[in-house]
C-alpha cells in the first residue's frame, strides 16, 4: 500500500546527503597508505587485477575500466570464478586490490593464501581495517563509513559510492603521477566521443594525392578541374617549395566570372586569395572546426612551420565525426 504522506523529494535529498556525506569523509583517510597504495600501483610491472563480490564486485568492474582508461593496464577477476580455474589470470608482477566492505566476503579469503603463494602484492579497498582482508593486504585503504543511504541501513549505498569515490581518486592520483595526458587519452579511446574531441586536425585532414594544389601560374582550366577533382570546392596555390602562396575558392571563381572577365584565360594566382586563414599541424580538429565556423569558411588549409601546405580540413568532415 502507498505511504501518501512519502515525501520522495525529501527522502532523495537525504540519501544524496548521506552519500555525500560518505564521500567527504574519505578526506582525512588520505594519508600515507594511500601513497604507498599509489607506489604499488606504479611500480607494478604486470597487470592490476581488481577482484570483489556483489555491490563491490560491481564497483570493481568500474575501477577496472577507469585504470585501463587511463593508461593502467587492468582486468576484473570475479572471485567466485577465481578458485574454479581464474586465478591463473594472476601473476607475481600484478598488483592486486581486492573490494570488500566487510573485508569478511568468504570468496575474497578464500583467495589470499593463492596470491601470496603467486607473489602478487594486494591492496584492499574496506570498511573493517581489523577485517581478516585488511590484516593480510600490503595496504589498506580505509572507506568505512557511518551509516548507509538506505533506510534500514543494510543495502550498499552510502558505503559503495565511497568505495568507488577512493577507488577513483587512486585511479587518478596515479594517472597524474604517471604523466597520463590527453593524446594517450584520445589513443585509448578512438571510437568514443571523448576521443573525438581530442583528435588532431591530422585525422581528418585530406593529404597527400586528396590534397588539392596548383601551381600559382597554372591555367584556370586546370584550377577548376583540381577543385572539382577533389571535390572540396577549393584548391591551394602553392610555390615550387609547397609553401602555400593562397587559395582559390568555387566562390573566387564565381566572383571573377562576369562577362568582360575573360575568366578562362586567367591564372590561378591572378584570383586567388592569398594569405587565407590557416592552421598548425596538432591543433585539436575541434578547435578547427570552432574557427570554420566562426569564420564561416568550409575549409581551411593545415601548414607547417614553414608554411607548406600539408592538407585540407573540410567542415563537413568534422561535422560527420559527431565531435560536438
Amino acid at each position: 500500500m502507498t505511504d501518501t504522506s512519502f515525501d520522495a523529494k525529501a527522502f532523495a535529498r537525504k540519501v544524496l546527503r548521506t552519500e555525500g556525506e560518505a564521500i567527504l569523509g574519505l578526506l582525512p583517510k588520505i594519508d600515507e597508505r594511500f601513497e604507498q597504495a599509489l607506489d604499488l600501483l606504479q611500480g607494478c610491472r604486470g597487470r592490476v587485477v581488481v577482484t570483489g563480490m556483489g555491490k563491490s564486485g560491481i564497483i570493481g568492474h568500474k575501477l577496472a575500466a577507469t585504470f585501463s582508461s587511463t593508461g593502467t593496464p587492468a582486468v576484473f577477476l570475479h572471485a567466485a570464478e577465481a578458485v574454479h580455474g581464474d586465478l591463473g589470470m594472476v601473476q607475481e608482477d600484478d598488483v592486486v586490490v581486492a573490494l570488500s566492505y566487510s573485508g569478511e566476503t568468504d570468496e575474497l579469503i578464500r583467495l589470499l593464501e593463492a596470491i601470496r603463494r603467486i607473489g602478487a602484492r594486494l591492496i584492499a579497498l574496506t570498511g573493517h581495517p581489523q577485517s581478516t582482508l585488511a590484516t593480510a593486504a600490503d595496504v589498506t585503504l580505509d572507506c568505512a563509513v557511518p551509516e548507509e543511504a538506505c533506510p534500514m541501513n543494510l543495502a550498499p549505498t552510502a558505503s559503495t559510492t565511497a568505495t568507488l569515490a577512493m577507488g577513483d581518486a587512486l585511479a587518478m592520483a596515479l594517472a597524474q603521477r604517471k604523466g597520463f595526458h590527453a593524446e594517450q587519452f584520445a589513443h585509448l579511446h578512438p571510437g568514443g566521443r571523448l576521443g573525438r574531441r581530442l583528435m588532431r586536425v591530422e585525422a581528418a585532414m585530406h593529404a597527400g594525392e586528396a590534397l588539392p594544389r596548383v601551381r600559382p601560374d597554372a591555367g584556370m582550366p586546370d584550377v577548376i578541374q583540381e577543385i572539382s577533382s577533389k571535390r572540396l570546392g577549393m584548391t591551394c596555390v602553392v610555390d615550387a617549395n609547397g609553401r602555400l602562396a593562397g587559395v582559390v575558392t568555387d566562390g573566387d571563381l564565381r566572383r571573377h566570372m562576369t562577362p568582360d572577365s575573360n575568366l578562362l584565360s586567367r591564372r590561378a594566382a591572378d584570383i586567388m586569395t592569398p594569405n587565407p586563414v590557416t592552421i598548425r599541424q596538432g591543433m585539436l580538429a575541434v578547435e578547427a572546426l570552432r574557427l570554420m565556423e566562426e569564420r564561416k569558411i568550409t575549409a581551411v588549409v593545415v601548414v607547417d612551420d614553414n608554411g607548406t601546405a600539408l592538407g585540407v580540413v573540410h567542415l563537413h568532415d568534422l561535422w560527420r565525426t559527431q565531435m560536438v
